[in-house]
């Protein structure tokens, strides 16, 4: 099984080829056929080489992205379209391809659902264009990754091989946003070259997810840990008696509390994905038990770093056959099988002692009061670090009948077995939630606001 995709994008959808659905429209293989044709004339006819593509609707989304690469564009995918991460990004694109006006002064292809009832060839392709996508790097600043077709069409056939055995004529949802790689792949590019239908909405709320559920036979779900985590007590924890075939979870580990609350509910562990944008996906693991190792996808290579165990990967979805370094250490069990042991790269000094933040939260996260944790460095009145806590029901409970001050005694002292006193948080914060978004990432701007008040 090869060019998955490529045969794909080259012949088009049949006519009759269910593209995707929402609660009160259907998309098929013609309808999308005529909208692509329209913005791939549309950009075909412009001097504009780098688009920006940004489209809350998969389904126009999905438009936007075939009609570019067909016409050997140069898409670029922002992390979000907030006005402040668009114009770090203003100098990197020449038009803008979208449902709305984002960008003053940038040429605008207009995606619309209501096209003429004329029918239209699917367009030809002389040279593929290629994908840059936007995330934020270590230092916070933008940070380009550039996909090219061959890169994406082979992860595609590898996520066809590996997992099409679990997709009985499924449809694909998604709490995730498509303008990241992981929805990207998992819910546009994949479903569309194997030929299974997807929501154009993404799904908010456990409502709407249970009446999809309901809806279909076969299901496929993706999404993240953070939402995944949260999603047994919206269910009560308990079962349900229509649950989706298939569960996919990346963006970083997924607990394995969270894993078998999941399989309580829906009678199986969802399967995790690692990797970044970088890599693409490096390995994947169903959590039957605490400590599940990863298993490494078919045409992918890892070894530790042996100077401090990071990874070190080689694969077809990077842009050169290099060996490429990544920031996560390992742990490697035997070829193709590997432990995660936690982040190289956040490593910050207090008092001018090196300190993990990985280890820190890690820590706190395993004491019985604390779901989930997250330190940020603050720089006001001084610097120090900043915990800030989603408490499980135990600590809640302790919260309320002995205070806040009862709670950070008792993390400091779970903290002082691994650290010294002058390294421990000085501030904590106690929300219902961790801010995340829509990728279940933390939103570091959030984190740090909550200790604006005082």
């Amino acid at each position: 099984m090869t060019d998955l995709l490529k045969s794909w994008l080259s012949k088009g959808p049949s006519s009759q080829q269910l593209i995707s659905f929402n609660h009160h429209d259907i998309i098929t293989g013609a309808a999308f056929t005529n909208q692509v044709a329209s913005v791939h004339r549309q950009l075909s006819q412009s001097p504009c080489q780098r688009w920006l593509l940004a489209c809350d609707s998969s389904d126009l989304f999905a438009v936007g992205l075939c009609a570019a690469l067909l016409a050997g564009k140069e898409i670029i995918l922002p992390a979000n379209t907030q006005a402040g991460s668009l114009s770090e990004l203003t100098h990197k694109f020449d038009g803008v391809i979208s449902d709305k006006a984002l960008c003053e002064g940038k040429a605008l292809v207009m995606l619309k659902k209501e096209l003429s009832s004329a029918t239209s060839q699917w367009p030809t392709s002389e040279k593929w264009g290629e994908l840059v996508l936007y995330t934020s790097g270590s230092s916070g600043q933008p940070k380009a990754v550039r996909k090219s077709l061959t890169q994406l069409d082979a992860e595609v056939t590898a996520l066809e091989h590996t997992f099409a055995k679990h997709l009985p004529q499924c449809s694909v949802v998604s709490t995730v946003s498509h303008q990241h790689i992981y929805g990207l792949l998992f819910k546009i590019l994949w479903p569309l070259a194997a030929g299974r239908p997807f929501l154009s909405d993404i799904i908010e709320y456990p409502e709407t997810l249970t009446y999809y559920t309901s809806l279909f036979p076969n299901l496929c779900l993706i999404s993240s840990p953070a939402q995944l985590s949260r999603l047994p007590e919206s269910l009560d924890n308990e079962k349900q008696l229509r649950s989706p075939s298939l569960v996919f979870s990346s963006g970083g580990p997924l607990s394995f509390d969270a894993a078998q609350g999941i399989a309580h509910c829906y009678g199986r562990q969802p399967i995790e994905v690692f990797g970044s944008t970088e890599t693409g996906g490096i390995g994947y693991r169903r959590q039957m038990k605490q400590d599940q190792p990863w298993q490494t996808f078919a045409n992918v290579e890892i070894s530790p770093d042996p100077k401090d165990g990071a990874l070190t990967v080689k694969s077809p979805y990077l842009e050169n056959q290099d060996w490429l370094r990544c920031e996560d250490k390992i742990t490697l069990i035997e070829p193709g099988l590997f432990r995660l042991e936690g982040r190289l790269d956040r490593i910050i000094k207090i008092e001018e002692k090196r300190v993990s933040l990985v280890q820190m939260e890690t820590l706190l996260e395993s004491h019985p009061l604390v779901s989930h944790a997250a330190l940020v460095m603050l720089n006001q009145p001084r610097m120090q670090l900043g915990a800030v806590i989603e408490l499980s029901e135990h600590g809640k409970a302790h919260l309320e009948s002995e205070g806040k001050l009862s709670l950070n005694n008792l993390l400091k002292a779970q903290l002082l077995s691994q650290f010294e006193r002058v390294t421990l948080p000085r501030r904590w914060r106690y929300p219902d939630l961790l801010p995340v978004n829509k990728q279940g990432k933390r939103i570091q701007a959030q984190l740090t606001e909550l200790f604006d008040d005082d």
